[in-house]
């Protein structure tokens, strides 16, 4: 007797039948008497949804979602509640804020020098430093190092002359070294006559042609590359610090934008073939211990010396940290500038710095920077860059315009901070698919737009900074960011600064005032565009993955100034609570 072959067409059958069960079983959860903004283009508002194994498998109206309901399913009445998208931060150093937060810390606040001394004493007899362990202040205003004869007179001299010390400007490209610092980091005069033309900015110099302490991007390399790097345990307890805190605001994914950097490695010097790892083991210690909840899309830095060999450098790297739950390493990062602040004036601007007559510095070379990004583009690595000024940004959508005429990679790239942007630029991030990664809660009058930057630039470059909403008017994608430690990681103030351009100090251009449906946008489905994720997050749709949070107040319909103070009742990653008031 034949052996019974079923048809093909039988087979197809019963494996459709078996997917219909597979698709139709009782989900884990049902979360009801929600108000749900899901931040989909087809369906942004729903009642009710279902979760699977961590990801949503119905979402809509509550009798059809709950519909599906099984005898194991449980059911959560979120009582009215406003639900939304777990928040994402396009652009940030979480686990650098995590140390900077157990580390001596001056919190950005306006200091006189004498206070600044004070305070460097208590930390210093209250732990073990010495020769060999440089006392790092973080958290340093760059208006306190606009004197560096005072901080010599300050911090070389008694106990100082022996004690390496930096003082790390809050903005992280800023800093002031004392004398036993340079002498560790073999910072002299030869140092800098030895120095490439295009590098001596980095090193402050007094008029007798000795370096002075001050520090800038590069210069800060090499005092950085003195520190010591951090232990496993360091790392994890800051890692934890960093996740902690983004899900109490209900963030549940960010780009780490500078993973291989940290205390022991540079950021914008060469590091010859360097395969440094920064603060990359620290994701993959809090992941071993179940505490990564949230999604860390974690950049490697191209140093602006680089070739297009070093990405081979950076794949070495990458290839470490494969495969760790909820961490991808989707791309790099390049510093094209630096900031517009004085002392610093390291943005690179199509004007000039009134005092100075310069432009700022382009930390690469046009030719080598294009290639680069080609290079990156052609492998499939998302490109991040770093642009404050306007000449900045403007090179660098240069670089991606070479490669977007070569192919069509798909790849969302990103220019971040855009500080300063020629309006004739405004058009080319749509045409060029480039998203715009701006940290908002920048946008309004402190001491540094009003005491760094305001004398040293014109009235109109003034008052264009941050041009978020001209962008957007001419089709930009704009996605939410904070670039902690240098800002909060509260992403609901720095909405709130997005939509009325007003800090303690003041306002800065109203024209450029975003509203409050694109900056939900900017942080949940812009932002997991930005970071490469958005197939998986950034909407709560079928198929995605349940990462939403609960808040206090209807943010949708309150006011802009309760916007601000919104509480986050509960945060959910992969439908797990991973946060919550009692």
């Amino acid at each position: 007797m034949l052996a019974y072959r079923p048809r093909l067409s039988q087979v197809l059958a019963v494996l459709l039948a078996l997917s219909s069960v597979t698709v139709q079983a009782s989900p884990d959860s049902i979360f009801i008497n929600a108000k749900v903004y899901t931040a989909d283009e087809v369906q942004p508002f729903a009642q009710a949804f279902a979760v699977e194994q961590g990801r949503i498998v119905a979402i809509g109206r509550q009798e059809e979602v709950l519909a599906r309901k099984g005898a194991g399913t449980h059911v959560v009445d979120l009582e009215g509640k406003r639900v939304l998208p777990g928040l994402i931060d396009a652009h940030t150093h979480a686990v650098i804020a995590g140390l900077a937060a157990q580390s001596p810390n001056l919190n950005d606040t306006e200091l006189d020098i004498e206070t600044v001394r004070q305070r460097a004493q208590a930390w210093l007899k209250a732990d073990q430093y010495g020769a060999e362990r440089p006392l790092v202040v973080f958290g340093v205003n760059p208006s306190t190092l606009d004197n560096p004869q005072a901080l010599s007179e300050a911090f070389d001299t008694d106990v100082w002359a022996s004690q390496p010390l930096l003082l790390m400007g809050s903005d992280l490209h800023t800093g002031w070294a004392n004398r036993a610092m340079r002498a560790k980091a073999s910072i002299d005069a030869r140092y800098v006559q030895d120095l490439a033309k295009h590098l001596r900015h980095a090193i402050g110099v007094g008029s007798d042609g000795e370096p002075n302490g001050i520090l800038i991007d590069a210069g800060i390399d090499q005092v950085t590359l003195q520190l010591p790097k951090p232990d496993t345990r360091t790392l994890l307890e800051a890692g934890r610090f960093a996740v902690q805190t983004y899900n109490r605001y209900g963030v549940t994914a960010w780009m780490d934008a500078a993973a291989n950097a940290g205390p022991g490695e540079a950021l914008f010097s060469r590091r010859a073939r360097s395969t440094g790892t920064g603060i990359l083991p620290a994701y993959r210690e809090l992941a071993q211990a179940g505490a990564l909840t949230a999604h860390v899309a974690a950049l490697l830095v191209a140093s602006p010396q680089s070739d297009t060999a070093d990405l081979d450098d950076l794949a070495s790297v990458r290839e470490q940290f494969l495969g760790i739950p909820n961490l991808t390493l989707p791309g790099i990062k390049i510093f094209a500038d630096g900031v517009l602040e004085y002392p610093a004036q390291s943005a690179a601007l199509l004007g000039k710095y009134r005092n100075s007559g310069k432009q700022g510095a382009l930390l690469l070379q046009t030719e080598g920077w294009r290639a680069l990004v080609d290079a990156a583009d052609a492998r499939g690595l998302l490109v991040h860059i770093h642009a404050l000024g306007d000449r900045a940004v403007q090179e660098s959508l240069d670089a991606f315009e070479v490669a977007r005429t070569k192919r069509e990679s798909g790849i969302r790239h990103s220019i971040t901070h855009l500080q300063l942007v020629d309006d004739r630029d405004y058009p080319r991030f749509e045409r060029l698919g480039v998203i715009a990664v701006m940290q908002l809660h920048w946008a309004e009058l402190d001491n540094y737009l009003l005491d760094l930057v305001k004398p040293y630039i014109s009235e109109a470059e003034f008052m264009r900074q941050y041009p978020a909403k001209s962008l957007q008017d001419h089709g930009a994608v704009i996605a939410g960011a904070s670039d902690w430690p240098i800002s909060t990681p509260n992403p609901w103030e720095a909405m709130h600064r997005a939509m009325t351009r007003q800090g303690p100090g003041g306002g800065l251009n109203a024209a450029e005032r975003m509203d409050r449906a694109d900056m939900l946008l900017a942080y949940t489905r812009h932002a997991a565009q930005a970071i490469g994720l958005e197939s998986q997050i950034g909407s709560l749709v079928e198929g995605k993955l349940a990462d939403f949070i609960v808040v206090d107040r209807d943010v949708l319909d309150v006011d802009v100034e309760s916007l601000k103070d919104t509480q986050v009742l509960a945060t959910y990653f992969a439908g797990r609570k991973v946060y919550g008031v009692r």
